[in-house]
């Protein structure tokens, strides 16, 4: 979008945290405001209504009916803590909530490239998403200090880390779930 740009590309205007996406991590997007080619929005259109707000959250109309029903369906990120992701950017300051993203990053590099089977990169995303710093870091300590994954198939260590992060985010009362809109049926 053109007059568009930010520089905090790992934690979006509205709320997303864009550094932890699959399309960003696959270099398909770059995000808002991260240059030529990216897409037209309506919360970024606003922001520079608004002065170029650099997040919704500074907005004195916060939140605004252009969330619509966001936190209902998730796309190629989750948008399931968006609301509360902003509390946690305010309380922690925005670099050390980066800091922590910038790790949870890692953290998902790390399972992608040690247990992903080929058909988890999603769900990795979706967990590190959602759980807590400290409690991804508590998983990734027992996968590397079980010995036993050594011997283990691709598909064998795959569906044990998912068991640990399933374990962890039940403890928690997090659903690792996406939240998919339903698909409209042809009448």
């Amino acid at each position: 979008m053109k007059d568009f740009i930010r520089d905090n590309l790992c934690f979006s205007l509205c709320g997303l945290n864009c550094g932890l996406c699959p399309m960003k991590l696959d270099v398909h997007c770059p995000g808002c405001g991260g240059g030529e080619g990216n897409q037209s929005c309506k919360i970024a259109r606003c922001s520079i209504q608004h002065g170029k707000i650099e997040y919704c959250s500074q907005c004195h109309e916060f939140p605004c009916d252009k969330y619509g029903r966001a936190d209902e369906y998730d796309i190629f990120i989750t948008h399931r803590n968006w609301k509360q992701d902003f509390e946690k950017m305010k309380v922690m300051g925005i670099e050390a909530y980066n800091s922590d993203q910038l790790q949870k990053l890692e953290i998902w590099k790390l399972l992608l490239e040690g247990y992903n089977d080929g058909r988890r990169k999603s769900f990795f995303c979706l967990a590190v998403n959602l759980l807590d710093l400290e409690d991804l870091k508590t998983v990734v300590g027992h996968l590397v200090e079980e010995k036993q994954l050594e011997s283990f198939t691709l598909k064998e260590k795959s569906a044990f880390a998912v068991k640990q992060l399933q374990s962890i985010a039940e403890q928690r009362g997090v659903v690792l779930k996406w939240n998919k809109k339903p698909s409209k049926t042809k009448k």
